[in-house]
């Protein structure tokens, strides 16, 4: 049986991953920034602890409380997040801190505070939850998605600094699933005026898809489970075939662009 420390088990993804753990049997130390969630306990022991991921100085902390509640921790999810639509030119800058506090910062500092512990123990598994706008990022989500590739980055550079010591990384990209992260508990919107018709779109999309989504996010608690068990798990997993696809699109336009501009690339060395 694993332990697992899981950020923001409140709704959605940590939620159902919390559950799926608990129902197996395992130990789930949870963050909620408020209330208590509604989690049948099953077979499994469950902490939950308040931390507000906003609050640069209650991540350590936790983080010490956490492992000592449970000396050896097998799983650190960083779930805990939200996002930020709307055109780029509308944000302020009080809005892009916030985002970043919450899904850049807080997971970076929780993993400065637990490597110290995973590193004694000689093994764990960190796995961050990005999004598939952290690879494949659209009209009206360009802030959010900064904030993802940012974790994306932090998760492929760090898997190479700890994979000696016997620590795995894996970036969890996921698609559209039908929790509530396009409501207004897990969603800010910035804005966009009329110049920005692609952005429109884009808003009016997510509007229509929200109680739609394709994603079952029971099943894609079962997917974060196989891949806590893998002996030898991905560093980067798509969830959902939305997910997929788009990831492909993105990475087939991205080849066919380097093939094309590819003699302007190699026409910046020196000669000779």
């Amino acid at each position: 049986m694993k332990t697992w420390l899981i950020t923001g088990i409140s709704r959605g993804l940590g939620l159902a991953l919390a559950q799926a753990a608990l129902a197996r049997g395992d130990t789930v130390i949870g963050t909620v920034r408020g209330s208590r969630p509604e989690l049948e306990q099953g077979a499994g022991t469950l902490h939950i602890l308040t931390l507000d991921m906003t609050d640069p100085a209650a991540v350590a902390p936790i983080v010490e409380q956490a492992f000592a509640l449970a000396p050896r921790i097998d799983v650190i999810v960083n779930n805990a997040g939200y996002g930020l639509l709307g055109a780029i030119e509308q944000a302020s800058d009080a809005d892009v801190a916030r985002l970043f506090e919450v899904d850049l910062f807080g997971p970076f500092r929780l993993i400065r505070a637990a490597l110290p512990h995973l590193r004694a123990q000689g093994a764990g598994h960190i796995v961050n939850v990005t999004s598939i706008a952290g690879r494949a990022p659209g009209a009206g989500s360009g802030l959010y998605a900064s904030a993802k590739y940012a974790l994306e980055g932090l998760s492929a550079a760090l898997a190479q600094e700890i994979a000696p010591l016997g620590i795995h990384v894996t970036a969890v990209a996921p698609g559209a699933f039908r929790t509530d992260f396009l409501s207004d508990h897990s969603i800010r919107k910035s804005g966009a005026d009329e110049s920005y018709a692609a952005v429109g779109r884009s808003s009016a999309a997510f509007d229509a898809m929200a109680g739609k989504q394709l994603g079952d996010p029971v099943r894609a608690a079962a997917a974060i489970l196989e891949l806590a068990d893998a002996p030898n798990p991905p560093l980067n997993l798509l969830l959902g075939s939305d997910a997929l696809r788009r990831a492909r699109e993105k990475l087939d336009t991205v080849i066919e662009e380097m093939d094309r501009w590819e003699p302007v690339t190699r026409g910046t060395d020196f000669a000779g």
